[in-house]
């Protein structure tokens, strides 16, 4: 799961077959009053732009400023919180100073052993959108979240697709190819721009410009 998934070698909570999201209207509603900045990502993000459900999703993720972090989890005070990466999935309350390196949180809801949620811990800030891999390419933050009509946050495509051209899997091309016929100039620019800084030669830059 996540944008960096790799081969499990440790695993401090249940299988991972254990994934039964919530879908983003179910996160929102969990996430009321949390007083957190959050916004959905990767593939749901797409097809919150979209407007429909384009394919099954066997995972949700979020974005959230990891200094807002602690809010959310006082928030969901009746989740357990695991930190995610480098192959090893630890209960956060005993993963010491290795979490601190780790941007992802998996979230467990214990009484049904079940994976909710994948909490991305991003830089930035209410004003301004960062990119997590490359911290000098960043856009006023209201250029690069949108919202559904009821008021769900979701990262707009042009951050989405950037965050996705890395690994390009299948699913990712499908993204880009749903996306690219709705993005306006301004997008489609910012995007191409940013893949050749993040990855020159990247075979998205031809179909954007």
């Amino acid at each position: 799961m996540g944008d960096d998934s790799e081969e499990i070698r440790r695993n401090d909570g249940p299988d991972m077959d254990a994934w039964e999201a919530w879908t983003p209207a179910e996160a929102a509603e969990r996430l009321t009053g949390a007083g957190a900045v959050w916004w959905v990502v990767a593939g749901w993000a797409v097809d919150l732009f979209l407007g429909e459900e384009t394919r099954e999703h066997e995972d949700l993720e979020i974005a959230i400023h990891r200094a807002d972090f602690e809010k959310l989890r006082r928030h969901l005070d009746s989740m357990e919180f695991f930190a995610a990466g480098s192959g090893e999935i630890r209960a956060l309350a005993n993963a010491g100073e290795w979490a601190d390196e780790m941007h992802q949180r998996w979230v467990l809801e214990p009484d049904v052993q079940k994976w909710r949620m994948d909490v991305m811990l991003q830089p930035g800030d209410a004003e301004t959108w960062v990119f997590r891999r490359d911290e000098s390419i960043a856009a006023p933050r209201v250029e690069m979240i949108g919202a559904t009509p009821d008021g769900i946050p979701f990262e707009l495509p042009h951050g989405v697709l950037l965050y996705k051209a890395k690994a390009a899997r299948p699913k990712d091309e499908a993204d880009f190819a749903a996306c690219l016929p709705r993005l306006d100039d301004r997008s489609r620019q910012w995007l191409a721009d940013a893949l050749a800084q993040a990855h020159p030669g990247h075979p998205w830059i031809g179909r954007l410009r």
